[in-house]
């Protein structure tokens, strides 16, 4: 299941990722944001980081205006490895190189459809299981 959310910033571009993950039959639960109404981007990035931290959830999809907030905080929370990603290359390395479990994007970044292209990158792409990559996520959990 891939847990998703957003604030106000990232409220539509949420709602077309859902639809999205609607038509590719993929799982997923919305932490909220509910509304464009001003909100504040932690809240969000701290139920979806929690639902992978409890194994609910898989992965997780943030959005906020740049990404760069709503990651910054994910990213503080023991054994989440969230990259934001407004390109599939980078989307395709961090899933096969750091094995992250969450995608961070900016609305104000990104267009929906190469958002949408960003989603499927990362979640269609295996992490590698290469030694060294073990090795260097384990550097990053100490």
């Amino acid at each position: 299941m891939i847990a998703i959310g957003s604030d106000h910033g990232g409220y539509e571009l949420k709602q077309e990722i859902i639809e999205h993950l609607k038509n590719r039959k993929i799982e997923y639960k919305d932490f909220g944001s509910y509304t464009k109404e001003s909100c504040d981007y932690p809240v969000y990035a701290k139920k979806v980081a929690e639902s992978i931290i409890r194994k609910e959830c898989e992965f997780g999809i943030l959005i906020c205006g740049t990404g760069i907030g709503i990651s910054i905080t994910a990213n503080k929370m023991k054994g989440i490895r969230a990259a934001l990603c407004h390109d599939c290359f980078s989307a395709e390395a961090t899933r096969s190189h750091n094995d992250a479990n969450i995608l961070a994007m900016g609305a104000r970044v990104v267009g929906a459809g190469h958002a949408l292209k960003i989603v499927d990158t990362f979640l269609d792409t295996p992490f590698s299981e290469d030694e060294r990559h073990i090795r260097r996520i384990a550097l990053i959990e100490d």
